[in-house]
């Protein structure tokens, strides 16, 4: 009896600490500031590919952006990693198209996003962020320094 209460106290000691090493990791994301909510579809089908082709609701994971310098920083939420998952140059960022979200993605994504489909490097890439987070990314790669080719739709 008194090994099962010791056991129970230790997964949830364990479940405890876990969930505390999420939220010190994103507090420390969050420190330098310049963050905000950013759902990303790493793999999505080629823009071109006609949308009924494309799998619409699959695929979205739930992150934070952040600024940095010439890049975006993606962070995933549910991971340790303190590092990056991807890192998006401000050069190599094309905006194809802005679109609001279609079908299973809008019980998929946070809600008011708009998804914003790219090029990052020629391979494709869909975020998806909040009204407010969208004009400020589109800001900041409009604000990109002389000599920069930037391709904002």
């Amino acid at each position: 009896m008194v090994l099962a209460v010791v056991v129970v106290i230790a997964v949830l000691a364990v479940g405890l600490a876990g969930l505390g090493a999420f939220a010190v990791r994103r507090r420390l994301i969050q420190r330098p500031g310049g963050t905000f909510d950013c759902s990303a579809r790493l793999h999505p089908g080629e823009p071109g590919q006609a949308r009924a082709t494309r799998a619409k609701g699959k695929g979205w994971i739930f992150g934070i952006a952040r600024y940095n310098h010439d890049a975006v920083e993606w962070f995933r939420v549910f991971s340790y990693s303190p590092r990056p998952r991807r890192v998006l140059e401000r050069s190599l960022i094309e905006v194809v198209e802005r679109r609001s979200p279609e079908g299973q993605e809008e019980l998929a994504l946070l809600s008011g996003a708009v998804v914003l489909v790219c090029l990052h490097d020629g391979k494709p890439l869909e975020l998806a962020m909040s009204e407010d987070a969208l004009t400020g990314f589109l800001a900041w790669l409009e604000a990109a320094p002389p000599g920069q080719r930037v391709n904002v739709a």
